[in-house]
């Protein structure tokens, strides 16, 4: 097996997810935990994830320079090779910070790069560099601004990376995690697939005799969970659609037919919309509008509960990417918090039951495939569960949030028409809350400026922004300026994740 050690990357499960993949055991740990996990588990190899402290500061994730002597191979990812730099002699500084695609040139096609092009990209994040290598380190390649992209010490058979190979838009970042397992730690891998009914078995053990009420809003977290949810325990189970307002128009309509017509059971469906506008009145900041709207889902189902008899939990279709970017390791930073996770009361009177919790988006949909929902459902684009609360910058008013709907549904209906809704990730519009002059009917006006964001992703933890015909999105933006009220410009967010998370607030 491999040992992962996790210093909060976010993406330090996606390490353990790319080797389990492959059929590689593996086994997380903290910093703190490590020499522990090394003598119970006695890996093949150790893997330093990325992490978002600098090695040089004090409090930073560590661990005792004896650690390296364990006799094991080793690959440091990020801050994984700064640590291991900063122990054993070298020298990390801060540098210029680089997020998004490098290009990585390979200059010795050692164990850890075989069948790999000599030139690829790959993803950085990261605002530290090492300047200096420890001694019996030599270079295995570089990008245009680092130096010791990629080293290793033959020796001690250790392997330093300043780029993440576990995510999806590192082109041979799989083939070099494959080559680490194989190659430099000697291990058969053994291909493995997700088992849908041990899943489905879980749910039952874990509610036992209870009921279970379930957040649904369409999308396909929810969908996939509830699906799972009514195979294990069928009529104990009570999906609620609480229209909050806060939705793509129609929805309440999609989601009865769904549940009625692919899951065999009707939805409670609750009018929340002035609830939710009052509640939300005055508020700019986006946490506490996520907060906000987190609480009121759950307050509505607990108000709920009075109408049913016997319920023990409350489901939710979180993955781990939601989990991790509301901080779910121990040294990891909150990136925002998802209402699903950070948003949750501190009391509450429900089990919480998430069977998607350690899953990423890609995983949900071949789960979805598995069970029989339909492809249309399965590949649905992703939906924020604040819903456009969260795609408008500032106060949500009746106003904004119709104007938001308006220029959103223009956004799909056009990358629908023009046949990519399934070749992209997310396709929306984002009232910005930024002003500009423009010219309507020979007048001067001064109205908001719409955003889009129209990316591609396989798994969330990175994306790309989507290379959209210009043609189409002079389409987007016509409609947009003429039939949205008060709309003076569209403009095209072009920014990768990293450093941009992809929705804006």
């Amino acid at each position: 097996m491999i040992l992962i050690i996790d210093f909060g990357s976010q993406t330090t499960h996606l390490i353990g997810r790319r080797l389990t993949d492959i059929g590689i055991a593996i086994h997380i740990a903290t910093p703190e935990e490590a020499a522990k996990a090394v003598i119970d588990y006695k890996p093949k190899g150790i893997i330093l994830s990325g992490g978002p402290s600098s090695v040089y500061e004090k409090g930073a994730p560590t661990l005792p320079k004896s650690f390296f002597n364990n006799q094991v191979p080793m690959l440091g990812i990020c801050y994984g090779w700064q640590l291991m730099a900063h122990l054993l002699g070298g020298s990390v500084q801060a540098s210029r910070k680089e997020y998004g695609p490098a290009h990585l040139e390979i200059e010795e096609a050692a164990p850890l790069f075989a069948e790999i092009d000599s030139y690829s990209t790959v993803w950085m994040s990261h605002g530290d560099s090492v300047v200096k290598v420890p001694q019996g380190f030599d270079v295995l390649g570089k990008t245009e601004r680092v130096t010791f992209g990629a080293v290793v010490n033959h020796k001690r058979n250790m392997y330093g990376i300043q780029f993440h190979p576990e995510v999806d838009h590192t082109t041979f970042g799989s083939q070099i995690l494959y080559n680490f397992v194989t190659r430099v730690c000697s291990l058969k891998t053994k291909k493995t697939s997700i088992d849908v009914d041990n899943i489905i078995e879980k749910i039952r053990m874990e509610v036992g005799n209870g009921n279970v009420i379930c957040a649904v809003s369409g999308g396909v977290d929810s969908t996939v969970a509830a699906a799972l949810i009514a195979k294990a325990i069928g009529k104990k189970f009570y999906p609620v659609y609480v229209e909050s307002g806060l939705m793509r128009v129609g929805t309440a309509e999609t989601v009865t037919a769904l549940f009625k017509d692919k899951i065999g059971i009707t939805p409670i469906i609750i009018d929340a919309r002035k609830l939710f506008l009052s509640k939300l009145k005055g508020v700019t900041d986006s946490e506490t509008k996520r907060r906000i709207i987190g609480e009121l889902y759950i307050r509505v189902f607990e108000n709920e509960l009075k109408k049913l008899k016997g319920i023990t939990h409350l489901a939710q279709g979180t993955i781990y990417s939601d989990v991790i970017e509301s901080k779910g390791t121990k040294h990891a930073q909150k990136i925002k918090s998802h209402h699903n996770v950070g948003g949750l009361p501190e009391q509450m009177k429900l089990k919480l039951l998430e069977p998607l919790r350690h899953f990423y988006k890609d995983q949900v949909r071949l789960i979805g495939t598995a069970i029989g929902l339909p492809a249309d459902v399965v590949g649905k684009q992703v939906f924020p569960g604040p819903g456009q609360a969260i795609r408008i910058m500032g106060e949500v008013t009746e106003k904004r949030l119709a104007q938001q709907q308006q220029a959103d549904a223009i956004v799909i209906a056009e990358i629908k028409k023009a046949g990519l809704y399934d070749k992209v990730y997310m396709s929306f519009s984002i009232m910005t809350n930024a002003f500009s002059t423009a010219v309507k009917g020979d007048g001067r006006c001064f109205m908001e400026v719409v955003a889009l964001r129209i990316i591609e992703s396989r798994d969330v933890m990175t994306t790309n922004w989507a290379r959209v015909p210009y043609d189409v999105l002079q389409s987007i933006s016509s409609r947009i300026v003429n039939e949205v009220p008060d709309i003076s410009r569209v403009v095209f967010d072009i920014t990768t994740k990293p450093p941009a998370t992809m929705e804006w607030e």
